[in-house]
């Protein structure tokens, strides 16, 4: 693994943009599937309505991409970029655990967060996923709703040059949620730089009840993800 390259700085984003733009992300980070694709129209009004420029503009190009590619193309491309890949998995906890008991642990942790705040993950989804954690930032807002994505900020960042290397369009995405968190500390960056040369710890034990392998290849990876409440049209 390469090291990251920086950030984009973060920028002052009003909490209700940010949640249009969690919101937006979580839907476009799902596999595409027929509704979604369909759906070309409803998406782009929902980025037309972000304010900022910078970030309007990452949603469109985007968008761009997914409206003029054949469906089969996208879905193909999704899941090479995302199932097929450990280094570009959408699984938070993995960059910085691993299959270890502290990814357990963490795991865990995320759950009764949701739970705290009244949502279930539905389809025995994985709570580190990203749209779940976009999903849940969007409907509980600041503070306890975008802790997770502050806490997950290194394995983010990893996500985000690994996207970046691969070339893919689904960088835009990630580029537009990195660019509203807080921006990345001297120790962000070296623990990232370590991660991304080392990679994430190894233990073949401790997953309970997460098992099995969430980036295992599979049949599932051919559904859309489910989130921890059912996706509205973006507002």
């Amino acid at each position: 693994m390469t090291a990251p390259t920086a950030a984009v700085h973060s920028r002052s984003v009003p909490a209700a943009e940010r949640a249009k733009l969690f919101q937006l992300a979580a839907l476009l980070l799902t596999y595409p599937d027929s509704d979604l694709v369909k759906a070309g129209d409803t998406l782009s009004a929902a980025a037309a309505r972000i304010e900022h420029p910078h970030l309007r503009r990452l949603f469109d190009e985007f968008l761009t991409w997914l409206r003029g590619t054949e469906p089969i193309e996208v879905q193909q491309h999704y899941v090479q970029t995302f199932d097929l890949r450990r280094r570009s998995g959408l699984y938070l906890t993995y960059y910085l655990h691993g299959d270890t008991r502290k990814r357990g642990m963490a795991l865990l942790i995320l759950k009764q967060r949701y739970r705290a705040h009244g949502l279930r993950l539905a389809g025995g989804e994985l709570p580190d996923l990203l749209p779940v954690v976009l999903e849940f930032a969007a409907a509980v807002g600041p503070g306890d709703g975008e802790a997770p994505l502050r806490q997950h900020r290194r394995g983010i960042e990893l996500l985000r040059a690994a996207l970046t290397d691969l070339g893919t369009p689904y960088r835009l995405i990630v580029d537009a949620v990195t660019y509203v968190l807080p921006e990345l500390t001297d120790s962000d960056r070296e623990a990232i730089a370590a991660l991304a040369f080392d990679g994430p710890p190894v233990e073949a034990v401790g997953m309970d009840p997460y098992s099995p392998d969430p980036h295992a290849p599979n049949g599932a990876a051919l559904a859309p993800y489910p989130t921890c409440r059912a996706p509205e049209a973006p507002r």
